[in-house]
């Protein structure tokens, strides 16, 4: 296969209709292939408690060995070898990636690591394509529009992981969101039957699961919180900030003031689940509601095109039979 070839029209629009056709299979088969994460999830979160007893008794054991050593993951991949040689966390030094990484999911330095040296290397990547996609394909470009698209590849690839970490936190909060109301009932109806708070949240992140395997990760992570940290409003406030959406944190005051007042916790529970399905039924409205002016552009770009076609071709095609 020849320069010519790869460049030639043809082949690229055979080759650019073979990926669409090839990007909607796999979104038709994705979900059938889907496999169910929330056993894998709870084993995790299980390991992991189990993991930090023990080391907390080892700590307790040992006293000359450090508790911040034994308690914190460890990273060595390559990634943080890149990072450290380079300094990448103080070039690109970001105070609220943590708290980005733990919105998307993403816990303990590896994946801050990841973050930092995707971010360094992206922007040179995303160039070197730019530049190389019209060296091959000999646009009659002046050098300024050149160094123009090369520089906006360069802003593209500064910027990607950034939008990646967003998009993922985004589609987490809206699965956790859409499950909370329903979660809030069964934790109100085990609180209600004597279960302490623990038992309540461990009982409903196995129950939970099938609707947000995302909020069942976060009950059972408050549940080893609520048992390790030294205070258990810091365990409901990491909730809060780990999700960061409106309707969990005003459950969180509700509970972080229930335990410190004394005040009676269902009670609480049954006005937030109340108040969160609210905000659920608005969020569904205004969106119901946005859909008309989202579907004027398409409708103008592809059905009113068709529509002409259909209606004007049996009148062109008399007046060509006419004419002719």
């Amino acid at each position: 296969m020849t320069l010519d070839d790869l460049v030639d029209p043809a082949n690229l629009t055979a080759a650019f209709a073979a990926l669409i056709a090839f990007a909607a299979i796999v979104t038709v088969a994705a979900p059938m292939l889907k496999r169910d994460g929330l056993e894998v999830r709870l084993k995790s979160v299980a390991s992991r408690r189990e993991e930090l007893r023990r080391r907390s008794r080892e700590a307790l054991a040992n006293q000359k060995v450090s508790k911040e050593v034994l308690l914190r993951h460890s990273d060595e991949s390559l990634y943080k070898k890149v990072v450290e040689r380079l300094q990448l966390s103080r070039l690109l030094e970001d105070p609220k990636v943590v708290g980005k990484m733990a919105e998307a999911g993403f816990r303990g330095p590896r994946p801050i690591s990841a973050y930092y040296f995707f971010r360094f290397a992206l922007p040179f990547v995303f160039a070197a394509g730019v530049a190389f996609y019209l060296v091959v394909m000999k646009f009659d470009v002046p050098p300024m529009g050149k160094m123009t698209f090369i520089v906006t590849g360069f802003v593209a690839g500064f910027y990607a992981p950034n939008i990646y970490v967003s998009n993922i936190a985004k589609k987490r909060r809206g699965n956790i969101v859409g499950a909370w109301p329903d979660a809030l009932d069964l934790l109100l109806i085990c609180v209600e039957a004597g279960m302490s708070i623990e038992a309540a949240l461990q009982k409903v992140s196995q129950e939970i699961g099938a609707a947000s395997i995302e909020l069942a990760e976060e009950m059972s992570l408050l549940v080893a919180e609520l048992s390790y940290l030294p205070e258990r409003r810091l365990a409901y406030e990491g909730l809060a900030r780990r999700v960061n959406s409106p309707g969990v944190k005003s459950v969180v005051t509700a509970m972080i003031q229930a335990e410190r007042y004394g005040t009676p916790l269902g009670s609480a529970l049954r006005i937030m689940a109340k108040e969160n399905r609210e905000l659920r039924l608005a969020a569904a409205e205004k969106k119901a509601a946005s859909l008309p002016a989202k579907l004027t552009v398409p409708m103008i770009l592809f059905l009113l095109p068709v529509l002409f076609v259909v209606i004007m071709a049996p009148a062109v095609m008399r007046t060509m039979a006419v004419w002719k």
